[in-house]
């Protein structure tokens, strides 16, 4: 079974996530903050992350992917951002942290699934 870590601040969106995803099989993580997704991901070494970009507090999702991808254990693994904000500056941030791709919020179930399977090689 694939595990998807989800690190997202809003309940919300994580629980929508988190629903959607376990219906489609998947082992789910979650986190609520930058630095707990930093280290749940450092413990658990996930398949796939989907990272919120903006978060409150020391860390937020551009900083959690930046330091992901110094971690050799985690460099190589899929990070999505999760983002209400897809101008075309804050996609450019993404590719410089180290994201993989960028799913915009809102998005419908459907299309998380999609861009989850197609990224997972399901």
């Amino acid at each position: 079974m694939k595990k998807i870590l989800i690190v997202e601040d809003q309940p919300e969106v994580r629980e929508l996530v988190q629903v959607t995803l376990s219906l489609g099989g998947f082992e789910i993580l979650e986190a609520d903050s930058g630095s707990i997704g930093v280290a749940l991901a450092r413990h658990s070494h996930p398949d796939l992350i989907l990272m919120d970009a903006v978060m409150p507090g020391e860390i937020d999702g551009f900083e959690a992917t930046r330091r992901l991808r110094q971690l050799p254990e985690l460099s190589a693994t899929t990070i999505l951002m999760l983002t209400a904000r897809g101008q075309q500056r804050d996609l450019e941030m993404g590719r410089q942290a180290g994201a993989d791709g960028y799913i915009t919020k809102p998005f419908s179930p459907l299309a998380l699934i999609k861009k989850v399977d197609e990224v997972l090689g399901q």
